[in-house]
């Protein structure tokens, strides 16, 4: 994923390939409605699974970037001895599914679980969807942690990472189109947004590492 500067995310073209397929059948069949169907799925797979280039500001070394496009649902102060914040975004299908590294960090622990796909109103959601839990550390030794929780979706979630990998800020890791992600900050986490702020992956700016 990392390396795909392709306009269509890679883990989308097996989508593309099939439902361009079954266009070119239908056509050569005469199978008109199935084929005027087909036509829209295959747009519909483009869309969903878009790549686009983002214009990567400057900022300063301990910035923290969005990993996902979204609006933020929730800012939340915990209790907690590790995680002082928690910030939820919910990302819709018309959002860019592209995930990306807020910041330079290596990976401590990666955890992926398969699941459902409810809806996040459901009771449910939190306890039985497909979701992954990253958490990074930085090289200044800030901890963070993510996780992606998968909401209604005909993909699943896509992790491209391993335990020790060391990132790079904005390098792309995965790919989620629907679903709800937590993302859990230190006490020295200086917070630059609001609740409803209208976020770009690697190019919002959430906030710095004091």
């Amino acid at each position: 994923m990392k390396s795909n500067l392709l306009p269509l995310a890679k883990e989308g073209i097996s989508y593309f390939l099939y439902s361009l397929a079954f266009f070119i059948l239908f056509l050569l069949f005469d199978f008109d409605f199935l084929a005027f169907l087909t036509f829209f799925l295959t747009l519909f797979i483009v869309y969903s699974f878009r790549n686009p280039e983002r214009e990567l500001s400057v900022f300063e070394a301990r910035s923290f970037l969005s990993p996902v496009d979204g609006i933020v649902e929730s800012i939340e102060e915990l209790e907690d001895d590790e995680y002082a914040y928690k910030i939820n975004i919910l990302s819709s299908c018309s959002d860019v599914s592209v995930l990306r590294v807020p910041a330079n960090a290596s990976v401590s622990q990666l955890l992926k679980y398969n699941g459902a796909r409810t809806s996040k109103n459901s009771k449910l959601f939190t306890t039985l969807n497909e979701n992954a839990e990253i958490s990074f550390v930085t090289l200044e030794e800030n901890k963070f942690k993510i996780m992606h929780t998968l909401e209604r979706s005909f993909a699943p979630l896509f992790i491209e990472l391993e335990t020790k990998q060391k990132l790079l800020q904005t390098t792309r890791y995965g790919l989620m189109l629907n679903g709800k992600t937590s993302i859990y900050l230190p006490q020295n986490f200086r917070v630059n947004i609001t609740i409803d702020s209208e976020l770009k992956a690697s190019e919002s700016l959430m906030g710095y590492f004091s």
